[in-house]
């Protein structure tokens, strides 16, 4: 909320809300003023911050269960804000736990790909065509 680009995300979520009147759209400026400041004013900001993101998630659930349409424009603002910000401020965090012989494949951006068959750690050469030239040093 102290980014420059707050003036901007604040004006674009508010008008999220319009599709529920202008009375709403009036009313959610004023709770994001009033979480701005009360962000400002805690010993620690950032922590007011996480308590504010699950109020604000129950919220836009609410506004996309009954103006679906709003999704597209939700995902846009979602990604305007986070260019917005600056490059420290745009890197996530992930926790992965495993406990009681369990395990966790995790990836952040990316694909994992998990083979859990029981030989699938062994390295196999591959299958020779019948009647192959082997020393020709030519690939198969």
């Amino acid at each position: 909320m102290a980014t420059d680009a707050w003036g901007t995300s604040r004006t674009a979520v508010a008008g999220l809300f319009r599709r529920e009147g202008q009375d709403r759209q009036t009313a959610i400026e004023a709770q994001l003023d009033s979480d701005a400041d009360l962000v400002a004013q805690d010993d620690d900001a950032e922590g007011a911050r996480r308590d504010l993101v699950p109020i604000w998630h129950r919220r836009l659930a609410t506004l996309l269960r009954q103006y679906p349409g709003a999704a597209d424009d939700l995902r846009v603002l979602i990604a305007e804000m986070q260019a917005a910000l600056p490059p420290a401020q745009q890197q996530g965090v992930q926790t992965n736990i495993a406990r009681d012989n369990g395990q966790v494949f995790a990836s952040q951006g990316g694909n994992v790909l998990v083979d859990t068959r029981p030989d699938s750690g062994r390295l196999r050469p591959p299958p020779s065509a019948a009647g192959s030239d082997e020393g020709s040093g030519q690939a198969g």
